[in-house]
């Protein structure tokens, strides 16, 4: 019930309080007086959307008063036409995995979002409990190097690593403000230039990974993504998932294995339910979540190649194992699917093999990388990597309320191709225009760095930040923004509200770093 039997003695005290601060409350009687429940969810935020058990079935739970008039309309929207106009995946009902609908887990953090529901809360600040959860194979070693972990999706992700202090030596980072300070270290900076210098492991266990198979899996995912992956089995494809309205519900990156194999690196248990809604009823096309199974490696640097191909009797030379290729090796012992990819814009791998061998994974790369000075990197080094490369991040950059074009993902579909899933909207929201463009700017100040979210401004509030970072191999301060198109010519200055005071900004070409592609080609 969300109304429990009134209790006098539960709100006595508070009231006494209520009518010394405004004295006329005095003498005043309660008319209808209720002991009403607060709905708290893990994550704080409402549970939305139609039942993935019984079709038509729609659910809008733990929903405040506050926020009741804009749940009803996204809610008749969503409804009667398929699509909210707003972006609601902080408040999908499919957004949390089977270990997040845990009674003990649920108590845990929807205590501490009670606690916390009218603090202020750094974008970085992690849950406190029940930690830790979910750990890769790496984990042991990681926390022998000092790692400072922050946890997502149940995961904990090592942001940095305190066994790489000495490389800051003869190198000047610069200072951050208290709260962009905040669950950061200068080790990133570190970590982030001899990633650039060398070679690094990153670990990317934590990204949610799919495997679809079946004589239908070619047809299901041509028909559920804008890219074209009818190609030979080995090639990668980034491409996008979008929504009926062309707006963009998932960027994923396929691999194809076999002739009706093919694996997918995706954002979130979102996804596996969205194509779960859309598989053909024939049992031709089987979609399974290989996350808890799996593990990766992200092999990144200069030096990545002499490192893995020391392991190996394949051949991963640039000529026999090309970019955005995948294919089956092994490492010593231990069988790996490789990807040649990248997204922090150098040459490497990622390595994915299973979680049972995920530790003799990481130590053979480790002891192989010795002779090049190899170092484990964090999140926060990979973060500044990709927003220096320009790489975007869904949840953050796009969403379903912006299009591939708007985005600066066009170069990921191909309406050739055929139909798929928000074809025709994505036609007629090109022949419209952009609404809105996302670029990258540089803040005139390098020792200003903002968090996201920031407005932006030119003659009126234009916009706003997405992701940001330091880029440390440039010396400069980046924001990627959504503007209106009219500010979103290159050279045009705005300006970044950042705790009240407008910082000068530049949009400027992307990607800044590296923008011939040449270091992961190499």
């Amino acid at each position: 019930p969300s109304v429990w039997e009134f209790t006098p003695e539960d709100f006595e005290p508070s009231w006494q309080e209520a009518r010394k601060m405004l004295p006329a409350l005095q003498g005043v009687e309660l008319d209808k007086p209720m002991n009403g429940l607060f709905s708290f969810t893990p994550d704080g935020g409402p549970l939305l959307g139609e039942s993935k058990e019984v079709k038509g079935f729609w659910i809008a739970e733990a929903v405040w008063i506050t926020h009741a008039i804009g749940v009803g309309k996204v809610m008749a929207e969503w409804i009667t036409s398929g699509v909210p106009s707003i972006d609601i995946s902080g408040a999908d009902v499919h957004r949390f995995e089977s270990y997040a609908l845990s009674p003990s887990y649920i108590l845990a953090r929807s205590a501490q979002s009670f606690r916390e529901v009218y603090d202020i809360i750094h974008p970085q600040q992690p849950m406190e409990e029940p930690r830790p959860l979910r750990t890769s194979p790496f984990f042991p070693r990681h926390q022998a190097l000092g790692a400072y972990f922050l946890e997502a999706s149940g995961w904990e992700r090592p942001q940095w690593f305190e066994a790489n202090e000495p490389l800051l030596d003869g190198r000047g980072v610069p200072d951050r403000g208290e709260w962009s300070g905040r669950y950061w270290s200068k080790v990133v900076a570190a970590e982030a230039l001899a990633t650039r210098e060398r070679v690094a492991l990153y670990d990317m266990t934590s990204l949610k990974k799919a495997e679809v198979r079946g004589p239908g899996a070619l047809d299901f995912l041509q028909r559920l993504t804008t890219g074209e992956l009818d190609k030979p089995a080995g090639k990668v494809t980034y491409t996008l998932m979008l929504d009926d309205a062309a707006g963009i519900r998932s960027d994923v990156t396929v691999a194809r294995l076999g002739e009706d194999q093919f694996q997918l690196g995706l954002n979130g248990p979102r996804d596996i339910e969205w194509m779960g809604r859309h598989l053909p009823r024939d049992g031709s096309v089987l979609v399974r979540d290989i996350t808890p199974g799996t593990c990766c490696i992200g092999v990144w640097g200069p030096d990545a190649r002499d490192v893995v191909q020391s392991l190996s009797e394949d051949d991963f030379s640039n000529e026999a194992f090309g970019f955005f290729n995948a294919r089956r090796a092994y490492l010593r012992e231990v069988p790996v699917t490789a990807l040649r990819l990248s997204y922090v814009g150098e040459l490497g791998w990622e390595i994915y093999t299973s979680a049972d061998l995920g530790l003799r994974l990481w130590d053979l790369l480790w002891e192989a990388g010795r002779p090049y000075g190899v170092l484990a990197g964090g999140r926060g080094a990979f973060n500044a990597l990709r927003v220096e490369k320009g790489y975007r991040a869904w949840g953050t950059d796009m969403t379903t309320e912006h299009d591939p074009y708007e985005a600066g993902l066009g170069f990921a579909v191909k309406p050739e191709k055929g139909d798929f899933v928000g074809r025709e909207a994505l036609l007629r929201r090109k022949e419209a225009g952009p609404r809105r463009k996302l670029v990258c700017t540089v803040l005139d100040d390098p020792n200003v760095v903002v968090m996201g979210s920031e407005p932006v401004w030119a003659d009126t509030a234009v916009g706003y930040v997405t992701s940001a970072d330091f880029g440390y191999s440039l010396g400069r301060s980046i924001a990627y923004a959504w503007v209106t198109p009219e500010h979103a010519e290159v050279g045009n200055r705005l300006e970044i509200e950042y705790f009240g005071m407008r910082h000068p900004a530049t949009v400027t070409e992307e990607p800044i770093f590296d923008p011939a592609m040449k270091r992961m080609r190499a």
